[in-house]
């Protein structure tokens, strides 16, 4: 006790400044790479990852389960001789063509692309764990709607809302992850919260088609909503975390006592010296009008301050040459997670192609997206490694995948598809890696969200219609397959550009929303709270 009194008097004294020197000589170090996290929060790295996975899980189940046979379904058909067979499933029951049925599996995505950008811009002025929090409510209503949907229109309106509720956790998750985890495990946390994509599209696929065939393709989506409920609610009920890079937009989670006192204290010995630069700021000022165009600039300061991250974001060589290897790639996984098994069923004649895709997929998603996680940051994770890994895994994964669509055997097709997709998938966390490090703290949100919206736009929402418009026209999933995996190889010749790119991992540079000093004292780095040991002072890496 006799240790901590004269720390304690300290505390209480009326000199705020001294105070703030101590915290932010005591702190600083520690702040430069870790989740801001309120000291009362239950939370780990471990959990935060953990719950961040189940709903990416949830959300990329929803994917599978309405590209699934059982859900999905099939149109009816009417042979020559008259004898008719009933359709099944959305298709069936809304009586869509290929075409329309490629549209409904994109339109989630206008929502997405809409909102990932606003949410991004929102994160400078609201909390981004409370942004989620929208997002997962607005994404549980609009999938519970598309359960009652009666007709095309109405569902495919559902699906943008969907879109919508995506959008914020898309963009604001990965820097959260990125945020908490180990500076040498980077890319492996990152690619075990992308391993929920192809982990969560196979699930779908088998969901689907047993929810499809035993009760009805609506339940697929109620069960859905009520899954992804809680996590909804949590988002609410939860402290905020903080992002690096930003200040907190709630002030109540950022004054700590000793700075309100203090505070209160300064107010009061200047009140008489306030009260004469107010009367004079009053005469100056003149007449209410003087206030509008003040209240003009305040809106179009953060639209001129969006268009100035733009402009910084469209400008940086190393994303744009990442994003473009990303939307060609995405092209043909897009095309491949929506019409795969019809292509297996109808090439192959696969009696269960859900179940068939679903386990290769879950399989080689997984172990693909964790080993090149684990790989780049075993080979030290570097934006050059990362482009190496990248235009290699894909290169040969996609040399597999041709190959494995050439075959005539079901089997050497299987055994083929499968070791390409296992390498296809090794991009998962290098590529998001690039995305999150090759851009300074304050922009990664944004980095995230046109990373999405890009790959989204050009490459899987026009896929999975134009792969229907082609197979319309040439009636041969084989040649149609073929021609789709081919645009694997442009993809990894624009990401081997990426090595000879001058790139520099940004993580740790200073930003302009550096974490204030008021902030320090009321919350606590994610890591340093867990281990209670003083965190070593960030290291600049270039590549």
């Amino acid at each position: 006790m006799g240790q901590d009194e004269p720390e304690t008097k300290h505390k209480d004294s009326s000199s705020s400044s001294s105070h703030s020197v101590e915290v932010e000589s005591s702190v600083v170090p520690n702040m430069a790479n870790k989740t801001m996290i309120p000291s009362t929060s239950w939370f780990t790295p471990k959990r935060l990852l953990a719950m961040f996975c189940i709903i990416s899980l949830i959300n990329y189940v929803d994917r599978g389960a309405i590209a699934s046979n059982g859900v999905n379904g099939s149109r009816g058909i009417c042979t020559k001789d008259g004898k008719c067979t009933p359709g099944t499933g959305i298709q069936g029951d809304f009586k869509l063509s290929n075409f329309e049925d490629g549209v409904l599996s994109s339109a989630f995505m206008v929502g997405l692309l809409v909102a990932s950008p606003i949410f991004a811009f929102l994160a400078k002025s609201v909390n981004p764990f409370r942004l989620i929090g929208v997002g997962l409510s607005v994404w549980t209503l609009a999938t519970l709607g598309c359960g009652f949907s009666f007709n095309f229109w109405s569902i495919a309106v559902c699906r943008m809302l969907v879109g919508v509720g995506e959008a914020s956790f898309i963009s604001l998750a990965a820097p959260f992850i990125d945020d908490s985890a180990p500076d040498a495990q980077k890319t492996a946390w990152l690619a075990i919260f992308y391993m929920c994509i192809p982990a969560g599209y196979a699930i779908g696929y088998i969901y689907g088609g047993l929810l499809g065939i035993h009760l009805s393709w609506r339940w697929a989506f109620w069960v859905e909503a009520i899954l992804m409920f809680p996590f909804a609610i949590l988002g609410f009920v939860m402290k905020p975390l903080q992002l690096k890079g930003f200040v907190p937009a709630d002030p109540k989670t950022v004054l700590a006592p000793e700075t309100v006192t203090s505070g209160a204290q300064d107010a009061e010995a200047s009140n008489g010296k306030d009260e004469s630069l107010s009367s004079k700021a009053e005469k100056d000022e003149g007449s209410h009008e003087t206030s509008k165009p003040k209240s003009a600039i305040k809106i179009l300061n953060p639209f001129l301050m969006f268009l100035k991250d733009m402009k910084e974001l469209l400008l940086d060589k190393v994303f744009v040459v990442n994003v473009l290897g990303y939307i060609a790639y995405n092209f043909v996984i897009g095309s491949y997670s929506y019409w795969g098994p019809k292509a297996g069923y109808s090439i192959y004649h696969m009696k269960s192609a859900d179940m068939m895709f679903g386990g290769i997929t879950i399989v080689c998603g997984i172990v693909g997206t964790l080993a090149g996680g684990f790989i780049l940051d075993y080979m030290n994770n570097t934006l050059t490694n990362a482009f190496k890994l990248l235009s290699l895994s894909t290169l040969i994964g996609g040399a597999f995948c041709f190959g494995a669509f050439c075959f005539r055997n079901q089997y050497g097709f299987l055994a083929l598809f499968a070791i390409g997709e296992l390498l296809v998938f090794a991009t998962q966390g290098p590529v998001n890696y690039v995305c999150l490090h090759c851009v300074k703290p304050s922009l990664r949100p944004l980095s995230m969200a046109i990373s999405t919206v890009a790959i989204h736009i050009f490459g899987d929402v026009p896929s999975s219609p134009l792969v229907g418009l082609l197979q319309d026209h040439i009636h041969n999933w084989r040649t149609t397959a073929l021609i789709l995996t081919s645009i694997f190889f442009p993809a990894a010749g624009l990401w081997f550009i990426g090595i000879f790119l001058n790139s520099v991992d940004r993580f740790n540079e200073d930003s302009e929303h550096e974490v204030s000093t008021v902030e320090r004292t009321s919350t606590l780095p994610l890591l340093e709270k867990q281990s209670g040991e003083k965190l070593a002072p960030p290291k600049t890496q270039e590549c």
